[in-house]
Formats: structure tokens, sequence, C-alpha cells
């Protein structure tokens, strides 16, 4: 049997993209329901969010073979919500922030939101900036373990949306 061949993309969301996003981010959404888990089931992420993901160039896309298979928004600039933490951050320099990740059902369980953290990764340090910070919620199992094995470090809590949430870092080598 052949072996298979992924190419994978990462690029910046387009407004013809807006739909599929959106179609993605209801399947998380209703995922993280099935889970059990409390992110994610009060309206946010919306369609508005998503409107504005791609008009202030935070959204990305994560094409596999041509197919968008996952979503991120990679946001360069400071996250208010990150400026108080229950905890201590691992710097206090440049980063880079990762909200909103989704993967499509087609692509679900394949390891695609892993491979989306590299490509951020590699977003990061071909743009010089060598840390990552993200949170999610306390009940997103399936988040805490990728940021796990991707070698995050739990930093304490931040505050959301009005709720508390994990925060987590990781810092790039050069």
């Amino acid at each position: 049997m052949p072996e298979r061949t992924e190419n994978y993309n990462l690029r910046q969301a387009k407004s013809s993209d807006q739909e599929i996003i959106w179609k993605i981010l209801q399947q998380a959404v209703e995922r993280r329901r099935r889970d059990g888990s409390s992110q994610w089931q009060d309206g946010y992420p919306n369609q508005d969010t998503v409107e504005a993901d791609i008009k202030n160039n935070y959204g990305f896309v994560l094409e596999i073979n041509g197919e968008i298979a996952g979503y991120a928004a990679i946001i360069f600039a400071i996250e208010p919500a990150y400026e108080v933490i229950e905890g201590k951050w691992l710097s206090n320099g440049e980063y880079i922030v990762v909200h909103r990740v989704a993967i499509s059902d087609q692509f679900a369980g394949q390891g695609i939101a892993t491979k989306i953290f590299e490509e951020i990764e590699s977003v990061a340090k071909s743009n010089q900036v060598f840390s990552i910070k993200v949170d999610t919620n306390f009940d997103n199992a399936p988040m805490l373990k990728i940021l796990e094995k991707l070698g995050y470090t739990y930093c304490g809590e931040v505050y959301f949306r009005g709720a508390s949430r994990k925060a987590f870092e990781k810092i790039l080598s050069t």
C-alpha cells in the first residue's frame, strides 16, 4: 500500500473562508458539549468573532492537501486578559496568543490540533517571537493533553470573559 503523504499549509484566513471556519467552530462547540465541557457553550465564539478575526488578520486556517482542516486565531499583540495572572508567566517579553483552536469533524482525532500548534510555533519563530501563551477551560481535556504533550508550562489562572481559565506558556528555542 502506498504511503499517504499530507501537504500541510497554515495560512491567513480570507473572507471567502468565513463560512467553513464557522462550520468548523460549530462542530468544535458541539464536541465540547458532548465531552461535558462548559467551554464555548455560551454563544462564543460566534460569526462576529470569525469576522473580526479575519478583519484583524488573526484568523488562520490549516489546509491539508488544499482542504481546510482546522482554524486558530493567532494574535501578535498583548492579550488584556493575560495582564493579570494568578500565578506567574515564564517570560515578560513579546509573545503571541493562540485562541479558538478548532478542528473539522472530518479531521478530528488525527493529531491536527497538534499540527496547528507546531505550525504556529514556526510562524512565531519566523517572526522572531519566542513565547506562545494560551488559555483553556479546566474541563477541556483534549486541549490540556495537547498542551502537555507539546511542552507548554502551566503558569496559573487568568480570567477571560468572566471565567477562570488555565493559562500556559511555551518558550521556543531560537
